[in-house]
């Protein structure tokens, strides 16, 4: 696979500094079910990195020393981890939001006959992986099978209420560019994507979230073999939004890896690049600094990708960032 980190390292993006921390979001491992084209994780079934149960027993605390009121929880499929069960009831009991970021297809793996009714049970909003609403584009980028699948899934969730008006259970879904390229327009997508899914397969959301597609790990190797690399990153750059660096989602979210190292965000993670400040002289910054310590004001660290996050309607875990 193609470095890309040499390439984005040197930047003249705006600097940005945290405000207060909302959300933690945790990479609770790179195994996954699926290998996805776009996948910025590198996540697979081969993958053996998964946190350790000493790291997972942290998260609750700092979910209390900081008053979070969100945790974002993501990998890989982070509902493989034998621990994530037990982490959402936890972290449900302190009166903390949980997201799920799920692949759809994992509901059907072995040993998660029940996590459809789990989630459901612990009001987890699911936030589901969802390329396109055809068989052909989410095969040809997530594997042959997956949108078949993935439709199973859906129509499983919304049979427990998650993505129905008269209920509080929140089904979003996301959507990536088959190639490189920016996301269309988020609202107009969603239109396309409620009216299809409904017509064909009788199935509801809530909201779409378009994403960009980051040139790092798989995604940015693809582009790099195919002499895209470059006009990619014209792209971004050429897309740029001042408006947009208001609301990246760096300046209230941390994101904490399998082994509990800190990030300014999932794609810093990816990279490499460690949170730009030390907290405790000498070492990495870890999740058990946020016992004690606070980010609120500290520099975030930027680098070339940042120009995906803010090109055009701008992306971010919750989607577009403007209209």
């Amino acid at each position: 696979m193609h470095a890309t980190l040499p390439l984005l390292e040197v930047t003249g993006f705006p600097a940005l500094h945290r405000h207060q921390l909302t959300t933690l979001q945790v990479n609770l491992g790179y195994r996954c079910n699926q290998s996805c084209l776009h996948c910025h994780v590198n996540a697979g079934p081969t993958r053996t990195e998964m946190m350790d149960a000493q790291t997972l027993d942290l998260i609750p605390e700092v979910l209390k020393a900081r008053s979070i009121t969100t945790l974002d929880v993501t990998g890989g499929a982070p509902e493989l981890h034998e621990g994530f069960r037990d982490l959402v009831r936890t972290a449900r009991a302190l009166g903390v939001e949980v997201i799920d970021r799920c692949n759809l297809t994992v509901l059907f793996e072995p040993g998660q006959e029940t996590l459809a009714e789990f989630l459901a049970a612990q009001r987890v909003q699911v936030v589901a992986s969802l390329p396109c609403y055809s068989l052909e584009n989410v095969d040809n980028q997530r594997g042959k099978g997956v949108f078949d699948k993935s439709i199973a899934a859906l129509q499983k969730l919304n049979a427990l209420g998650y993505g129905r008006p008269d209920s509080d259970l929140t089904l979003n879904l996301v959507y990536n560019p088959q190639g490189p390229s920016l996301p269309p327009e988020q609202g107009k997508l969603q239109a396309a994507y409620k009216k299809e899914l409904f017509e064909h397969f009788g199935i509801v959301f809530d909201e779409l979230f378009t994403l960009t597609n980051m040139p790092i790990q798989r995604f940015g190797s693809m582009l790099i073999s195919k002499g895209q690399f470059n006009q990619y990153m014209h792209l971004l750059r050429d897309n740029f939004m001042a408006a947009n660096l208001s609301n990246v989602m760096c300046r209230s979210l941390v994101s904490i890896d399998w082994q509990g190292y800190l990030y300014d965000c999932d794609f810093n993670q990816m990279l490499g690049l460690a949170l730009p400040e030390q907290l405790v002289d000498g070492a990495r910054p870890h999740l058990r600094d946020l016992l004690t310590r606070d980010l609120a004001g500290r520099s975030i660290r930027v680098a070339e990708h940042c120009y995906g996050c803010t090109a055009g309607q701008g992306s971010s875990c919750g989607g577009a960032l403007h209209d």
